[in-house]
């Protein structure tokens, strides 16, 4: 399950570089077929982004069935987190590049094999969790550094401040290092 989630969040997370492609293009919904050909242009482009908008929505929903973790020692149940540094603006670069990238293809293959590259290396890289959509659903993004040293990726809609007096007793694994909060 987790394999898939995370095929998922990579998906959902570099999806918006073909909507910013679709929009560049103006590929209406009517090209496809002369039902939708007396829809304005920005109704094609709200369904373009709606798409990855539900995408993301359902994968909040499914997070749901992902393992149950902890942030916690086992003994005391104190937290071990040391540091919390959000990290909400520290991917702004990347998804301007990705934009950057859409509007500067000029082919749409050219596009397809470029979103494959950065589909794989951004699965690969561990950074696929942070998908700009879940900040339209109230979700943050925080690097919780332990006291050992090991610094966690947490995705939730808390807003967090102090580390010592936050708690994570009931958090969604989604890697070793990545996790998601859901609803306490």
């Amino acid at each position: 399950m987790n394999f898939l989630f995370r095929l998922f969040l990579t998906f959902n997370a570099t999806s918006l570089i073909i909507v910013v492609y679709l929009v560049k293009e103006r590929f209406v919904l009517g090209n496809l077929h002369p039902f939708f050909s007396i829809l304005p242009d920005f109704i094609s482009y709200t369904v373009y982004f709606v798409i990855p908008l539900f995408l993301t929505l359902f994968s909040l929903y499914i997070a749901k069935y992902l393992d149950n973790d902890s942030i916690e020692v086992d003994n005391n149940k104190q937290p071990v987190i040391r540091e919390v540094e959000q990290a909400n603006n520290a991917f702004l670069p990347s998804y301007l590049g990705y934009f950057f990238v859409a509007l500067s293809v000029p082919y749409f293959d050219t596009l397809l094999f470029i979103f494959i590259i950065l589909f794989v290396f951004t699965f690969l890289s561990q950074t696929l969790y942070f998908n700009p959509l879940y900040l339209v659903f109230g979700y943050h993004f925080y690097y919780l550094t332990t006291d050992t040293n090991i610094k966690i990726f947490l995705i939730t809609r808390r807003t967090l401040k102090d580390p010592r007096s936050i708690s994570f007793p009931k958090l969604k694994r989604i890697n070793d290092f990545t996790f998601i909060e859901k609803e306490v």
